[in-house]
């Protein structure tokens, strides 16, 4: 189950956003062959990934901003930039191009630091835009917390797009990972779990400076946690599929 779009358009071409998710392919492409040659890759995730240990004491701090440039594997990073592209729009739109590039950034680095906070001996790099993301999506429940984003749910062979509230959607994502958080040893590898509550909850922090210009509670009252705009509208169309009679 994961999302597929909002229903919340953005009234200017964000280019830092698809600039950013250009970036994140490209890094993807130029690291890729090396998937095979694990010296070689072993090599690039030293001097570009986050660790949590060298952060910790000082060193390599620029893991903290190239971090959010690698991806592991290609679901890593189509998930990733899925998100970015459903939520990062509206923000931009919001805060200004020079405004959201900042707020994204900063706010990955926040998120970063969580996970080093979280366990600041671990030796196990840290790669993906997903604390960043989650910065976003936090910002965004602040703004639209009504707006409605479709989901896209598989079971099998079973498929169902049905539409939820951001506040549902992105409330329950951010329980599953701080859930996780308290539940998985961050030792072990694996998913960056602090990165990704931590960063949601600096992506609301960040944005309610441009939540209070915006009239803050009285905001939300004028607009009933809807964007500030019609919603956009989609159509679902069914394939018919001829019948077939049965012979007597």
């Amino acid at each position: 189950m994961f999302p597929i779009r909002d229903h919340n358009p953005s009234g200017r071409l964000p280019f830092v956003t698809y600039a950013l998710i250009a970036i994140n392919i490209a890094v993807f492409l130029y690291s890729w062959p090396l998937a095979d040659q694990p010296r070689l890759l072993g090599a690039f995730y030293n001097d570009y990934a986050m660790f949590p240990d060298r952060v910790s004491t000082g060193q390599d701090l620029q893991g903290l901003f190239t971090s959010m440039f690698l991806h592991g594997g290609i679901m890593h990073l189509v998930g990733n930039m899925l998100f970015l592209w459903i939520f990062g729009d509206n923000m931009e739109d919001e805060m200004g191009h020079i405004g959201f590039l900042a707020f994204y950034i900063i706010g990955g680095i926040g998120a970063g630091m969580a996970q080093v906070l979280s366990d600041p001996f671990n030796q196990i790099p840290t790669i993906g835009a997903s604390g960043a993301v989650a910065v976003v999506m936090g910002g965004y429940l602040l703004l639209f917390p009504k707006a409605r984003v479709d989901i896209l749910l598989i079971l099998i062979i079973f498929f169902k797009v049905f539409t939820l509230p951001a506040w549902i959607m992105l409330g329950l994502w951010f329980g599953l990972q701080l859930v996780n958080s308290l539940a998985v040893d961050s030792s072990a590898g694996g998913v960056a779990y602090w990165a990704h509550a931590g960063g949601f909850i600096i992506g609301v922090i960040l944005t309610i400076p441009l939540w209070l210009r915006l009239g803050g509670a009285s905001f939300w009252r004028t607009t009933d946690g809807h964007p500030p705009h019609p919603d956009a509208t989609y159509s679902f169309r069914r394939t018919n599929i001829p019948k077939v009679r049965k012979r007597k």
